[in-house]
């Protein structure tokens, strides 16, 4: 009885990794899951970027050097402080909305007719979550140029047991959640494009149930060999 507890391990755990490749086989791939998730050469940067708290703007108002601000904060709150009319709220503005709002606070009090810019210089709050058979998961930071491979990197890479072929990429689009299933090792190889990464995503790399159960048989090996001899 004692000798085919490694074998039962194995019918178990190849149960097991059936199933868990039957809910992933059902996720888009290849071509369809581009489409949901476009390469970085394809992929549409969104024109209207909201700001959100954690991002670094700039300030500058035309003639008002004084009002004129290269690093601002925006703090937890969404708040920037803005010389002579205090805080104001620019968080899930766009920059143009920030813009306007600033100039029309300045423009009620102080100046007459301000011409005010507002830029986005570092996107801190646009963030990508890593969860999964990684090293190291947790949120990161991302940018416009960030991949799928930038982003595992960011974590710590794949554990030993990752599966590579079912690392996938959850996406909210339209107000709709959406998932597409990418096989790391073939962008690795350069056979598939890398996609797109955006702030929001959630990337999951996969389980090995079968790479998971042979490591730890392997490992028992010696052991099991052990109750063998008796």
């Amino acid at each position: 009885m004692q000798k085919t507890g490694p074998l039962l391990l194995l019918v178990l755990s190849t149960s097991l990794a059936a199933c868990s490749s039957q809910l992933y086989s059902a996720l888009p791939t290849r071509d369809a899951a581009y489409a949901i998730v476009p390469p970085i050469d394809k992929a549409v940067v969104p024109k209207q970027y909201q700001i959100a708290p954690g991002d670094i703007v700039s300030l500058s108002v035309f003639g008002e050097p004084d009002l004129t601000l290269e690093k601002l904060p925006v703090d937890d709150a969404g708040f920037i402080q803005v010389p002579l009319v205090g805080a104001v709220r620019v968080a899930a503005l766009t920059p143009g909305e920030a813009s306007t709002q600033i100039a029309s606070r300045l423009g009620a009090q102080f100046l007459r007719n301000p011409n005010v810019t507002l830029n986005v210089i570092e996107q801190t709050g646009q963030m990508v979550t890593v969860e999964g058979q990684v090293a190291k998961a947790g949120a990161y930071p991302v940018d416009g140029q960030t991949t799928l491979l930038g982003a595992i990197a960011l974590a710590q890479s794949p554990t030993r047991i990752a599966k590579l072929d079912e690392v996938v990429v959850f996406r909210t689009i339209n107000n709709q959640r959406m998932a597409a299933r990418f096989d790391l090792s073939r962008i690795r190889a350069g056979r598939d494009p890398d996609p797109q990464i955006l702030g929001g995503d959630v990337v999951v790399v996969g389980f090995s149930q079968a790479k998971s159960i042979y490591r730890d048989v392997l490992q028992a090996a010696p052991l099991f060999n052990v109750f063998t001899r008796l």
